[in-house]
């Protein structure tokens, strides 16, 4: 349990811990409507629309948990020179995340899912993108980028926020993750299948269940504390990382280092979307171990970050006064 002062500390704290985020950004748009009867020309629902909405998605919704908890925020990605990239950008500056470092292509479309909402549920998803691997003078000059903030700021944690868009290329991953180690820099990384195993070196690695068996290509029979033990340990063989972070969805997160493992339940919740949940479990987990260098607490944060923010529907940052009432209640002795 943590002590009022330490609560109080580590919440103050967030306001002064630099964070820089590198992957793929993207933009959510929603149009949502009223659905009263099926199409005659086709087996569909007709969605009356009446309003739409743009959010930031991906990388860019882990930018804007951080930034909702306080924390100076950094991004690194690559876009389009298209609206959506204007626009991208525009919403990550009106929530004063710094984007100076992103790198503009006039050879991509920035992403753009486009979700049909019909009474507060999720008719159809449009998806405008490329998911090919950034070209080499992209790279090099996204890497550029990112080792100058590194030298001018000198962050307290990196994240590698991978979605298999591109722009985390297997080069690019194992660059960062190397200035990072030689600057005594810790990073944390939200894996996807195509470069799973790539983030050698890596501090946290958080993957969720799915994700570790296609990744592993194993079977885990039983989800409990033994069993993902030796998950964790077959991940260091291969990548030599420092703590493992595993989601489980109901069965809670798991969360292992080198000296200590504890698998920890699920908080009850009213689940609506489970949209950005992931964004916001890294964001927190990330944040708190910055501030913190705790990777228990860290999960424990992140558990119940994630479930609050299942209960809203689509993409949501953390609100902060809503996660610090919440561990208050549930951490807090």
């Amino acid at each position: 349990m943590l002590q009022e002062k330490v609560f109080k500390d580590l919440f103050e704290g967030f306001n002064h811990t630099k964070i820089g985020v590198v992957g793929d950004i993207m933009l959510d748009t929603y149009w949502w409507g009223n659905v009263d009867r099926i199409s005659p020309e086709a087996p569909v629902p007709i969605v009356n629309l009446k309003r739409k909405e743009i959010r930031v998605g991906g990388a860019a919704n882990v930018a804007l948990n951080l930034r909702a908890l306080g924390a100076p925020t950094t991004i690194f990605a690559v876009i389009g020179n298209d609206q959506e990239g204007k626009d991208l950008k525009a919403l990550l500056e009106a929530e004063k995340i710094e984007t100076g470092y992103i790198h503009t292509s006039i050879d991509r479309v920035t992403t753009n899912k486009v979700r049909v909402m019909g009474r507060n549920q999720q008719m159809m998803r449009l998806d405008h993108e490329n998911t090919n691997d950034i070209n080499a003078t992209e790279e090099a000059q996204l890497f550029k980028n990112f080792c100058a903030y590194v030298d001018k700021e000198q962050p307290s944690l990196i994240i590698l926020e991978d979605y298999n868009k591109g722009v985390l290329t297997a080069s690019l991953i194992q660059s960062v993750i190397d200035y990072c180690n030689q600057k005594g820099i810790p990073t944390a990384v939200d894996p996807k299948q195509k470069n799973f195993l790539a983030f050698k070196g890596c501090t946290l690695f958080k993957p969720n269940l799915k994700e570790v068996k296609e990744g592993l290509k194993i079977e885990i029979p039983q989800v409990n504390a033994a069993e993902l033990l030796k998950v964790h340990n077959a991940l260091y063989e291969q990548m030599a990382h420092a703590i493992s972070f595993i989601t489980l969805s109901e069965h809670g997160v798991f969360i292992a280092g080198n000296t200590s493992h504890k698998l920890i339940p699920t908080h009850i919740r009213n689940i609506a979307d489970v949209s950005g949940a992931g964004d916001t479990v890294i964001a927190v987990a990330s944040l708190v171990y910055a501030a913190s260098k705790d990777m228990i607490l860290a999960a424990e944060m992140a558990n119940i970050a994630g479930g609050l923010v299942c209960e809203l529907v689509g993409t949501a940052p953390i609100n902060k006064a809503v996660l610090e009432a919440e561990v208050k209640k549930l951490l807090v002795s």
